[in-house]
């Protein structure tokens, strides 16, 4: 059985692909059910995604596909209290890097917490194309974070899961172009590319080390890489 709020997502995502032939945003969606935080749609999201109501097509911009449609009305109740998970990552692939996308402070939300920008997935197994920032945000404690600008990423993969980073975490990122030998780095390589990797420099080349015996470490000319940012906390949704 579905909640109230559950179900009047469902139906404004169904009939918003019906009219325009794509999801909603999560501004679009946000406003339509009249919550005052994009965590809160994530949270109705993936509860539907649970009972087989919606599923995400990761990797397509704000790709939500209806698998089907409650057959009885609402409850009246509201949704229950629950901890703000991650927000969900939409993004579009284009070619870049995160840290020229960081404008502006972020905003404090409530007590001990703060939104940050939410840039999408990072791999932890191969790298990938910088994901563009869609606007999405998740609260983050601040006990997670220190001076500078912070952005938050999705784990995809299980390169890091020897350093406790499994794939679906979401890690907190502290902007920064400069790294120590064995810091966890967001790495940008030939501007195309990024990667979540533990960092070594050895002479004139960069050995991006995983934390998995079961990958090998990718050598590359330092010149061909950039550093994003240094991995400072991990979220974990169970």
């Amino acid at each position: 059985m579905l909640t109230r709020k559950q179900h009047e997502l469902l139906l404004f995502i169904d009939r918003h692909l019906k009219q325009t032939g794509f999801s909603p945003s999560f501004d679009e969606m946000k406003d339509a059910l009249n919550l005052r935080s994009k965590s809160g749609i994530h949270r109705l999201i993936s509860a539907l995604e649970e009972r087989d109501f919606l599923k995400r097509r990761h990797h397509r911009a704000r790709a939500l596909e209806v698998l089907r449609l409650p057959e009885v009305a609402p409850p009246v109740q509201e949704d229950p209290p629950a901890p703000l998970p991650a927000e969900a990552f939409v993004p579009n692939v284009i070619k870049g890097d995160f840290a020229s996308r960081l404008t502006g402070a972020p905003v404090a939300t409530e007590a001990g917490a703060i939104n940050l920008p939410f840039y999408g997935r990072i791999a932890a197994g191969q790298p990938i194309e910088a994901m563009r920032d869609t606007g999405a945000q998740i609260e983050v404690p601040l006990t997670l974070l220190g001076s500078g600008d912070h952005y938050a990423l999705e784990v995809a993969g299980d390169s890091m899961i020897e350093a406790g980073i499994l794939d679906g975490d979401t890690v907190i990122i502290r902007q920064s172009d400069r790294a120590e030998n064995g810091q966890i780095v967001v790495a940008l390589i030939d501007d195309l590319e990024v990667t979540l990797k533990r960092l070594r420099r050895r002479g004139s080349t960069i050995a991006l080390e995983p934390a998995n015996a079961r990958y090998e470490s990718r050598i590359v000319p330092s010149d061909r890489v950039r550093i994003q940012g240094l991995l400072v906390g991990l979220l974990r949704q169970y």
